[in-house]
C-alpha cells in the first residue's frame, strides 16, 4: 500500500496524470472518499495522462461517461446512486469492468469485493485532512 499527500487539487491531478501516463489497457481504478474529497480531480488527471482532450466531469446522473480521444479509451463510472452489486450488474455496467482501455469507478466502496473481479485493479481511498490537503492511499491488485 502506498500513500501520497496532496496539498491542492492541482497536486491531486498531477498524481492522476502520472497514473494515466503509466496506465495499461484493462486497468480499473476504484476511487473512494467523501463528497468533495477529490475523486473527480484525480479522474481529471488520469484522463490528462491518457491524452484525453474532452472536458472531464463526474457521471453522477448518467452513470458512465466515455472518452475516446486519448491513447486508450476511458470509461468513467459513478456508483453513487447504486447500492448493491446486483444493482451495478443490473445497470449494465459489467462490460466496463474488463475494459479495452481504462475504467475509473467513483464510489467503488459500493462494490467492496470489486478487487477480486478485475485483472488489473488499483484501489484508492482519498481522505480529507484539511480544506486543501488530502491523503491518497492506494494499492494495486492483479498483474
Amino acid at each position: 500500500m502506498a500513500t501520497s499527500i496532496s496539498h491542492s487539487p492541482e497536486e491531486t491531478q498531477a498524481l492522476g496524470e502520472a497514473w494515466g501516463r503509466a496506465a495499461v489497457s484493462g486497468l480499473v481504478i476504484g476511487l473512494s472518499g467523501d463528497l468533495g474529497a477529490g475523486k473527480t480531480q484525480l479522474a481529471k488527471g488520469i484522463a490528462r495522462g491518457l491524452g484525453i482532450t474532452e472536458r472531464i466531469h463526474s457521471p453522477t446522473f448518467t452513470l458512465v461517461n466515455q472518452y475516446e480521444s486519448g491513447r486508450l479509451p476511458l470509461f468513467h463510472i459513478d456508483l453513487y446512486r447504486l447500492e448493491t452489486p446486483d444493482q451495478i450488474i443490473g445497470a449494465g455496467l459489467e462490460e466496463y469492468f474488463r475494459p479495452a482501455g481504462v475504467t475509473i469507478v467513483e464510489w467503488a466502496e459500493r462494490w467492496p469485493e470489486a478487487a477480486s473481479h478485475f485483472k488489473h485493479y488499483r484501489r484508492v481511498n482519498i481522505e480529507t485532512i484539511s480544506e486543501t490537503d488530502r491523503r491518497i492511499i492506494y494499492e494495486d491488485f492483479g498483474g
